[in-house]
This record gives structure tokens, C-alpha cells and sequence, in this order.
């Protein structure tokens, strides 16, 4: 391994275990206002939304993007598996789409 994929490799980690550190306490309904949108809201505002509720369902949704970047990484500069690049890319905007639309429609996350 080259000097530049084990550097690849590193900052792949690093970045996929500060997403799976943040998924952690959102997993166990805790921290919600660390949820863009969320913390921007008046406390009033907030009153109307399951902010645990939000919480967990945005930790699950960080936690599979984080273990898919460590397994993207090391496919990548491990395996040189350049075609793990779509896939990657597929999950983490199907994902985003999915939790756009799921969290906006049918008054999931409201009181």
C-alpha cells in the first residue's frame, strides 16, 4: 500500500467513526438538536415534534451511512475495488432521499 491509500484510508476512518460517534447518542434518542432544522427551531416549535423519536431515526440512517463509508474506504484502498464507488454513491443517496421523504411525509415525527 502506497503512502497516499494509506492516507485515503485513514481519513475514510476517521470520517466513518465521527459518524457512527454521532450516531450513537442520536440511536439512543438523545442530542436531537444537533439535527439540522431541528435545533433551529423555537422552543414552542419544537413542542409539536417527537425530537426522540427524530433523533433515532436520523442515528440509524448516520449509522449505516458511517459503517458504509469505513466499508467503501477499505475496499477502495484495500481491494481496489474502484466499482464500489456507485454502490457507495447509490446508498448514500437513496438513503438521503429516503429519509427527506419519510421524515416530511405523513406526520411521522409530529405530537
Amino acid at each position: 500500500m502506497v503512502a497516499t491509500e494509506f492516507l485515503g484510508l485513514i481519513i475514510f476512518l476517521v470520517v466513518s467513526l465521527g459518524l457512527v460517534g454521532l450516531a450513537i447518542p442520536l440511536c439512543m434518542g438523545k442530542c436531537a438538536r444537533i439535527i439540522a432544522g431541528y435545533s433551529t427551531m423555537t422552543p414552542e416549535e419544537r413542542a409539536h415534534w417527537d425530537g426522540p423519536g427524530l433523533a433515532k431515526f436520523t442515528g440509524k440512517i448516520l449509522l449505516i451511512i458511517g459503517l458504509a463509508t469505513a466499508a467503501y474506504g477499505a475496499g477502495l484502498f484495500c481491494l481496489g475495488l474502484v466499482w464500489l464507488t456507485w454502490i457507495y454513491l447509490a446508498v448514500v443517496l437513496g438513503l438521503s432521499i429516503f429519509a427527506v421523504i419519510y421524515c416530511n411525509t405523513g406526520k411521522r415525527f409530529q405530537k
